[in-house]
């Protein structure tokens, strides 16, 4: 410039690679038995992700409710970088891994690999993915060939024309949100089939080829697949609007309307909560591995930036209250990643199901309530850059709070936490001998599991719900780190998550070994 030269602006010549260049990723997917996700992180950068995530986002989907004769037409368009990235995740077996011989692991991974890209595309992806286990009878015949092919078709055709299918969700009604027995929506019988009338506040992935809902019978709330399209044309689903959403920008969530709409009953009559249930608990998966994701994007960031700006005539990565800073929140990312593969791993296992019944609601608790503020702070890291909408830093902080809320909100989750280890002695069992799986190896989380169980060995107050929870979770994610992470970071983990000699901010620590814990980000 005629002006001036720009000097300390650290450029990134590439893109990263979100595989490559991630220990942490790396050593808990080999240690829980996962499939690498080399090839997927490749695909990432070898399509230019991030730019197709940007432009979804910088063009939205556009509700077009009518066309211009005045006719409904109750349909949602998206930019063609939504769809690109639509096909590389159903391509890559995200939806449709687990249930083709594939692995929960894997596609937890793959959840946490492209939250970093674009999170608003995880939404249809996971609601796919999530409802497949809860279809059985002659719906899952005909809906899951479809919905468990690894492709992307988002033509505008009855099920049984399509060559693949995806599948979303439409719960929540205004007087309700998370208590669903509130529901109002009418289910009326139609020889075999039924008519759904009745008005959804939240739906999410308006464009699939069919929803999951719930709706008021004779006999109770009831589970129905929805479709959108009939053989004689579109379902009398009808779109309202969509939202305008704080983040998630590139996915459509809309308000729609059943008028009479043809519904196919799941389930048992009066028993839709407990159908429902099985694609709750799949979600969950996904919503305690993207926050995780986020972390990640957010820290690659700052430590990228740390490393190559210069402040006070020293890097900032070279300045030790920046490391404590950095090395801290290291922790709570390298813990959440560490957690959800160890969640994720259980979910491969049959026996282990009493196991992932409780830890998945322990580790979306904890991991969406770090992952907010590590988020910030690694924007304030990058100082006012971070501000600047030309970063990923603003969409990633627009997303730090989403997966806290989607799939019951923290209360929500804090209480089945409690119904569970009340009513499942199965769960409880195996998250004692989960926590006790670590001791021996650290004296200071032996004594604090001790005091742990002595805490509560009375019992747990509903008020006092959320205490427990971020407590069991933090020894949780210690257990896990102890037998799978280096000992800078399980040390770390401990000597400051377990103990009282830190303060309430992020980088109030003391004693951390910061070269071998920032040695976990991975190379600049």
């Amino acid at each position: 410039m005629d002006t001036h030269d720009v000097l300390n602006q650290p450029e990134r010549a590439d893109p990263r690679d979100p595989w490559a260049d991630d220990p942490v990723l790396q050593d808990h997917l080999t240690a829980q038995k996962g499939i690498p996700q080399e090839a997927f992180g490749r695909a990432i950068v070898e399509l230019d992700a991030w730019a197709l995530g940007d432009a979804a986002r910088r063009h939205p989907p556009e509700a077009q409710i009518f066309d211009r004769t005045g006719r409904r037409r109750d349909r949602v368009t998206f930019h063609p970088a939504y769809h690109r990235l639509m096909t590389l995740g159903l391509e890559a077996g995200y939806a449709a891994g687990p249930w083709t011989g594939g692995r929960h692991t894997t596609h937890a991974a793959q959840v946490y690999l492209m939250s970093q890209v674009e999170p608003g595309i995880c939404c249809p992806l996971t609601m796919t993915y999530a409802a497949i286990p809860a279809l059985h009878g002659p719906l899952a015949e005909a809906w899951a060939p479809k919905l468990t092919t690894r492709g992307y078709d988002p033509s505008e055709k009855p099920i049984e024309d399509k060559a693949a299918a995806t599948l979303g969700m439409a719960m929540t009604e205004k007087q309700g949100g998370s208590d669903v027995r509130a529901n109002t929506t009418r289910a009326d019988p139609d020889g075999d089939a039924w008519r759904l009338t009745g008005h959804k506040w939240f739906c999410s992935a308006p464009m699939s080829d069919g929803f999951l809902t719930l709706a008021q019978t004779d006999h109770g709330l009831t589970c129905f697949l929805v479709p959108r399209w009939l053989p004689d044309g579109p379902n009398a689903i009808r779109l309202m609007r969509l939202k305008d959403k704080l983040g998630n920008k590139a996915n459509a969530s809309a308000e729609i309307e059943y008028d009479d709409a043809l519904a196919y009953q799941l389930g048992e009559e009066g028993r839709g909560v407990a159908t429902i249930i099985e694609m709750v608990h799949h979600t969950r998966l996904d919503t305690a591995m993207a926050p995780a994701g986020l972390m990640r994007a957010a820290l690659a960031e700052a430590h990228w930036w740390a490393a190559h700006r210069t402040a006070f005539q020293r890097k900032l990565i070279d300045q030790p209250l920046m490391r404590s800073v950095l090395a801290d929140l290291t922790l709570d990312w390298e813990g959440a990643t560490a957690l959800g593969l160890r969640v994720a791993a259980a979910f491969d296992d049959p026996d282990q199901r009493p196991f992932a019944r409780i830890a998945v609601a322990l580790a979306k608790y904890l991991s969406n309530k770090r992952c907010p503020a590590v988020t910030v702070e690694a924007m304030e890291v990058l100082g006012g850059m971070g501000y600047i909408e030309e970063t990923p830093m603003p969409m990633l902080y627009r997303e730090a709070p989403l997966n806290g809320i989607w799939e019951g909100s923290g209360n929500i989750i804090c209480l089945d936490i409690l119904r569970t280890l009340h009513r499942e002695p199965d769960a409880a069992e195996a998250l004692t001998a989960e926590l006790a799986a670590a001791t021996g190896a650290d004296r200071r989380y032996d004594i604090a599991l001790e005091a742990h169980e002595a805490r509560w060995s009375g019992g747990i107050e509903e008020a006092e719900a959320r205490l427990f929870a971020e407590r069991t979770a933090t020894l949780l994610t210690a257990s896990v780190l102890i037998r799978t992470a280096p000992p800078a970071t399980a040390d770390g983990y401990v000597a400051t998550r377990l103990n009282a000699d830190r303060g309430l901010t992020s980088g109030a620590v003391t004693g951390l070994d910061t070269g071998g814990v920032l040695d976990r980000l991975g190379p600049v």
